[in-house]
């Protein structure tokens, strides 16, 4: 498995993952599986171009709650076997060594059902820290469910430590989340 910058190359492989329902959005599931396969019909570049905006020049996001907020810097690449296999994104604010409160972390990762069990999720997080560092953060937080035990291994696996228990932002739903961090 490598992690690739997303091309029309692989879009096939992503799509195909998105017709089955499956979307790297667990909070909102299947509806946003068909959001974005109508951007990607729509315009299949400036979707991928949208991926990878580190200078954060895209449109606002828009949160679970449906509030939108200002986008920061970062990028999505896909896990790649020869298939789409999921994906993992990296975000940061410049000169900061936190996100906003509204962004569940630095990381964020996903691996579609089919291909669990064989080490990606591990894999990419090794590779992303690697990224990460390079941009000079000093560490990064990622979040995640108490009952995610499966995120929970992959997070320990790359040298992560519980920080906290927390209740997410109420565009979440503000219930309960850990935060985990690697130091760089």
């Amino acid at each position: 498995m490598e992690l690739v910058r997303p091309t029309l190359v692989e879009l096939p492989s992503y799509v195909a993952a998105l017709q089955t329902g499956w979307s790297a959005d667990n909070l909102r599931g299947e509806l946003a599986a068909k959001e974005e396969l109508g951007r990607i019909e729509s315009d299949p570049d400036r979707f991928l171009a949208s991926l990878h905006d580190p200078d954060a020049r895209g449109d606002p996001i828009t949160l679970p709650d449906g509030s939108k907020v200002a986008r920061i810097p970062g990028y999505i690449k896909w896990m790649w076997d020869g298939d789409f296999c999921g994906s993992i994104g990296l975000r940061w604010v410049p000169g900061e060594r936190d996100v906003p409160s509204y962004v569940l972390g630095h990381v964020g990762y996903t691996v579609v059902p089919w291909k669990r069990g064989r080490g990606y999720a591990k894999q990419a997080l090794k590779a992303i820290l690697l990224e990460a560092k390079a941009l000079g953060l000093e560490y990064v937080e990622m979040t995640t469910d108490p009952g995610n035990v499966v995120s929970q291994k992959v997070m320990l696996a790359n040298g992560a430590v519980l920080v906290e228990r927390f209740k997410k932002p109420a565009q979440y739903g503000g219930l309960d989340g850990l935060r985990f961090r690697v130091f760089l």
